[in-house]
C-alpha cells in the first residue's frame, strides 16, 4: 500500500511540475523526497529508483552539471542531424512575424494575448466608403455581360474605380492614396466579390505588385512619381514573377538581368540587359508599368565583385523597347485581365531597380515580405465575400423555390448544404477580420497568411458546390439571369494562384511553422550556425522541457484533468479549453515528427500537411471564438458557434487521427495516441437539430441572415440588377406568403378549385374567385408570383448564338 501510494504522489507531482514546466529543481523534489521516503519507510526498491530518477533529472536538467559533458555531445549529434536550412528558406521563416501561431505551438495558448489585439473598427471615411464606393461599383455588374459580352469590366465602371482611388487603398494620402486598413481592404473586397473579375481587378494592385513594393522600398523619387499616379489609376501595375518553368518554386526563375552599358541618346547609361518570358501576370495586358522579378548577373563587375548579385526587381514602363505585352490568358471563368509578358535584350538604367542599387539581391526577401500581408487579404476576403453572397442567394431561392408544395428550404437534404455553407462563411468572416486586425496592429502574418489562403478558399470551393447543388438547374444554366455559374467555373483561380493549395498545405503551413513559430527550433538551429554551446544548451533544454510540459498536459486535460482557465463566456469556454488541449497534442506530435524524422519530414508531405491542417483549425477555431467574444451577438448565432467550432475541432482530430496511422514507427504512433487522446475523440459532426436551426434562419428574414450578410451588396440601385435584394424583399414578406400559399393549397387538395389550377396564379386567382381570399391578398400573391418566377427563370439564346465561325454552324433540322 506504501508502494503504490509513493507512486502515486511521484506520478501527480511530475506530472504538475511538467504541465507547469517548472524546471529541473520541483522535479528533483518531487522524485527525491517519496525516494527518501521510500528507503526510511520499508520500500527500499522503489526508493532507489525514484532517486537513481532524481539523480538522472539532476544531471540532465541542472544547466551547472549538464554543460560539462552532456550538452556537447549532444550539440555535435544536432550538428549532424540537423536540416539544411537553404539561404531562401531562411528569407522566407525570417519574413513576417509571429503571433497566436506562436501560441498554439506551445501547447499552453495564452487566450488574453489574443484579447488584447483590440480592434478599433472602421474610421468613419472607410465605412463611407464601404457602404457607398462599394455598392456603386458592385452596380455596375452582370457577371455574364463580363465574362462573355465584354471580356471585360465596362468603361465606366473603370472610370469610377480610377476616379474613386480603389487601386491605391494600401497608398498613403500623402501621396494620394486611400490609406485603408487591412480591414477596410479586406471588407472593400468582400462587398466587390459580387463578381469574381471586379474583385481581382481592385484586389492585385492593392495586394502583392508595385505599389506595395514602392511603399517599403522605393527610392524617394521612385515614391513622388510613381505613388501618385498608383493611386489616381494614371498608371496601371503588373507584377511579372511567375513563368513557364517557375511557378510555386519562385526562386527558380530563369529570367536574367545582366548589368552593361550602353549609349543611350548620345551619352553612355550604366544599366540592365533583360531577358525574360512570364506568364500568368495579373493585368499585365492593360498595365502601363510592369514589376520585374529577374536573377541579376555582373560578369563585367560593373557594380563590383560578384557576378551573382541574386534575385532582383525592377518597375519598367510598358513602352520600352523590347518588350512584348498586350496578349492575353484565359483564366477559367473569369475574364480578369491576365496575360504573359516577354522581352529580349531588354535595356533599362540602373534607376529602375526598386530601391536603387542597395536592394540589388534583395527581391526574394522583398516578395516574402510583402506576401505575408497580401495573401492574407486579397484572396481570403474575395473567399468569404463569395461566401456571403452564395449563401444569400441559396437562402432566398431555397426559401422561394417550392417542390412537392413545400419550399426547398424545408427539406433535409437541402438543409445540410445550407447549414454548411453558413457555418463556414462564418469562420471565414471572423477569421478574415480578425487576422486583417492584426495586421492594422503590426503584424506580419507569415503562416496564417498560408492559413487562410489555403483554407478560406476550399471552404469557397465547397461552398459554391453547395450552392450550385440547392440551386440546380438555375445554377447550371448560364446567361445573364445566371448570378452563380461564372463564379463557380472560376473558383479554381483561387485554389491555384499566390501559392497553389497543395503547395501551401503539404509544404508551406507546416515546413514554415514548425521551424517559424515553435518556440525554440529557430534559437537551436542559429545557435548551431553560430557554433555557440550556451545557447544551444538554453534552447535545446528548454526545448526538451516544452515537449514533456506538452505531453503532461495533453494527458491530463485529455483525461478531463486541471482544465486551463479560459477568458470566454459559457457559450465559447468549452471550445476554447478544447483549442488548449488539442495545442497541447499538436505541440508533442509536432516535436515527435520532427524528431523521429528528421530532415526526411520535409518529403514526407502527406504527414505535414495533416499537421498543417490542425494547425490550420485550432486557427480558425481561435479566430473565431475572438470574434464571437468581442462582437455583437444576434439571436441564433450560438448555433453557428456551435456548428463552427464542432467542425474545425473534429477536423482537428481527424488529421491527428491520420498523423498516428501513418507515423512510420507505428510505436510512436500508438503512444502519441495514448497520450493525446486517451479517450478517443470528442468531437463529430455537428448534429441535424444545429443544421435544421440554422438552416431555417438563413432561409428567413432573420437577425442571423442580415448579420452573415452585412458585407455584400443589397441594394437594387445600380444600373445593373441585383437578385440579392429581390431575394430579400420576397423574404421579408414571407410569412404572409406561406399562409396564404397553406391556404390555397389547401382548397385545391380539398377540391373547392378547379383541378386544372396548376399554376400557383391560377390557384391564386380561383381561390379570388371562390371567396376564399380578398383582393388585396391577390394583389399580393399577383406581384409575389411574378418576382418569384422572374428569379426562377432562366435564359435561352438563338441556336447559333455561341458559334464564333457562323459558317461553321450545322443546321440539323434545317427550317
Amino acid at each position: 500500500m506504501l508502494t503504490l501510494l509513493l507512486i502515486v504522489l511521484a506520478v501527480a507531482g511530475l506530472l504538475v511540475v511538467l504541465r507547469r514546466e517548472a524546471g529541473a529543481l520541483p522535479a528533483l523534489g518531487v522524485l527525491a523526497v517519496p525516494g527518501l521516503a521510500g528507503l526510511l519507510l520499508g520500500s527500499p526498491v522503489l526508493g532507489v529508483l525514484l532517486l537513481l530518477a532524481a539523480a538522472g533529472v539532476a544531471v540532465a536538467g541542472l544547466p551547472a552539471l549538464r554543460i560539462r559533458w552532456l550538452s556537447p555531445r549532444l550539440f555535435a549529434l544536432f550538428k549532424q542531424v540537423a536540416p539544411r536550412v537553404s539561404d531562401t528558406e531562411r528569407t522566407a521563416l525570417e519574413a513576417g512575424t509571429v503571433a497566436w501561431d506562436g501560441e498554439l505551438f506551445t501547447g499552453r495558448p495564452d487566450w488574453q494575448t489574443l484579447l488584447d489585439v483590440q480592434d478599433e473598427g472602421l474610421s468613419a471615411k472607410e465605412r463611407a466608403f464601404v457602404d457607398h464606393q462599394c455598392s456603386v461599383a458592385a452596380g455596375m455588374c452582370n457577371a455574364w455581360e463580363i465574362a462573355r459580352e465584354r471580356a471585360d469590366l465596362p468603361q465606366e465602371l473603370w472610370d469610377y474605380l480610377k476616379q474613386e482611388g480603389f487601386f491605391g487603398m494600401i497608398i498613403p494620402e500623402e501621396y494620394g492614396g486611400l490609406g485603408f486598413s487591412a480591414k477596410a481592404q479586406s471588407l472593400v473586397l468582400q462587398k466587390l466579390s459580387v463578381s469574381e473579375t471586379l474583385m481581382v481587378t481592385v484586389g492585385v494592385p492593392n495586394s502583392l505588385g508595385p505599389g506595395e513594393l514602392l511603399l517599403k522600398y522605393g527610392t524617394r523619387e521612385q515614391k513622388d512619381h510613381y505613388l501618385p499616379r498608383l493611386a489616381d489609376g494614371r498608371e496601371i501595375p503588373c507584377f511579372g514573377l511567375t513563368g513557364p518553368r517557375a511557378g510555386s518554386d519562385a526562386t527558380a526563375i530563369p529570367d536574367t538581368g545582366v548589368v552593361c552599358k550602353r549609349v543611350v541618346d548620345g551619352e553612355e547609361v550604366l544599366g540592365l540587359r533583360l531577358d525574360f518570358e512570364k506568364r500568368w501576370i495579373t493585368l499585365a495586358p492593360i498595365a502601363s508599368v510592369v514589376g520585374l522579378a529577374f536573377r541579376l548577373f555582373d560578369p563585367d563587375h560593373l557594380l563590383g565583385e560578384e557576378v551573382d548579385r541574386g534575385i532582383t526587381l525592377a518597375l519598367i514602363p510598358r513602352d520600352t523597347g523590347g518588350m512584348e505585352i498586350g496578349r492575353r490568358h484565359h483564366p477559367i471563368g473569369s475574364p480578369f485581365m491576365n496575360g504573359p509578358i516577354r522581352g529580349k535584350d531588354v535595356f533599362v538604367p540602373l534607376s529602375t531597380i526598386i530601391g536603387g542599387q542597395e536592394m540589388i539581391g534583395q527581391g526574394w526577401r522583398m516578395l516574402v515580405e510583402c506576401l505575408s500581408i497580401g495573401r492574407c487579404i486579397t484572396l481570403p476576403s474575395g473567399a468569404t465575400g463569395t461566401a456571403g453572397y452564395a449563401l444569400g442567394w441559396s437562402g432566398g431561392f431555397a426559401r422561394i423555390r417550392r417542390q412537392f408544395n413545400v419550399p426547398v428550404a424545408e427539406m433535409e437534404g437541402v438543409q445540410e448544404p445550407l447549414a454548411r455553407m453558413a457555418a463556414l462563411a462564418y469562420i471565414s468572416r471572423a477569421a478574415v477580420y480578425q487576422t486583417a486586425n492584426t495586421i492594422d496592429h503590426g503584424e506580419k502574418p507569415a503562416v496564417p497568411s498560408a492559413i487562410l489562403k489555403s483554407q478560406l478558399t476550399e471552404f469557397q470551393r465547397q461552398i459554391l458546390g453547395d450552392a450550385m447543388d440547392i440551386h440546380g438547374g438555375k445554377g447550371v444554366t448560364l446567361g445573364p439571369r445566371n448570378y452563380l455559374g461564372i463564379g463557380y467555373s472560376a473558383n479554381p483561380v483561387a485554389i491555384t494562384v499566390e501559392g497553389a493549395n497543395i503547395m501551401t498545405r503539404n509544404l508551406m503551413i507546416f515546413g514554415q511553422g514548425a521551424i517559424r513559430c515553435h518556440p525554440y527550433v529557430l534559437e537551436e538551429l542559429a545557435a548551431k550556425d553560430a557554433d555557440d554551446l550556451a545557447a544551444f544548451d538554453r534552447a535545446f533544454f528548454g526545448h526538451a522541457g516544452l515537449i514533456f510540459g506538452n505531453a503532461a498536459r495533453a494527458l491530463t486535460q485529455g483525461l478531463g484533468l486541471g482544465r486551463p482557465d479560459v477568458p470566454f463566456d459559457e457559450v465559447a469556454a468549452p471550445y476554447a479549453r478544447d483549442i488548449a488541449r488539442l495545442s497541447a497534442g499538436f505541440g508533442l506530435c509536432a516535436d515527435a515528427a520532427m524528431a523521429s524524422l528528421g530532415s526526411t519530414l520535409k518529403q514526407r508531405e502527406m504527414l505535414s500537411a495533416r499537421l498543417g491542417d490542425v494547425l490550420s483549425n485550432l486557427y480558425l477555431a481561435s479566430m473565431t471564438l475572438k470574434q464571437w467574444h468581442e462582437g455583437d451577438k444576434v439571436e441564433g448565432e450560438a448555433a453557428l458557434l456551435h456548428y463552427g467550432c464542432r467542425f474545425l475541432l473534429g477536423r482537428a482530430e481527424q488529421a491527428l487521427d491520420e498523423l498516428f496511422d501513418n507515423l512510420p514507427s507505428r510505436a510512436l504512433g500508438r503512444t502519441l495516441r495514448l497520450v493525446v487522446m486517451p479517450t478517443g475523440r470528442r468531437w463529430k459532426r455537428p448534429q441535424d437539430a444545429l443544421t435544421r436551426e440554422i438552416a431555417q434562419a438563413v432561409s428567413r428574414d432573420t437577425a442571423l441572415r442580415r448579420h452573415l450578410l452585412e458585407a455584400t451588396w443589397q441594394e437594387n440601385d445600380g444600373s445593373r440588377d441585383n437578385p440579392l435584394a429581390h431575394y430579400n424583399g420576397l423574404l421579408a414578406t414571407q410569412e404572409r406568403a406561406e399562409g396564404l400559399y397553406r391556404q390555397v393549397n389547401k382548397a385545391y387538395a380539398k377540391g373547392k378549385l378547379p383541378a386544372q389550377a396548376l399554376h400557383p396564379e391560377q390557384r391564386v386567382e380561383a381561390a379570388l374567385a371562390e371567396g376564399l381570399i380578398g383582393e388585396e391578398d391577390a394583389a399580393f400573391m399577383r406581384e409575389r408570383e411574378a418576382a418569384v418566377l422572374e428569379l426562377l427563370t432562366v435564359d435561352d439564346f438563338e441556336y447559333d448564338a455561341f458559334v464564333a465561325d457562323k459558317a461553321s454552324v450545322l443546321r440539323h433540322q434545317p427550317a
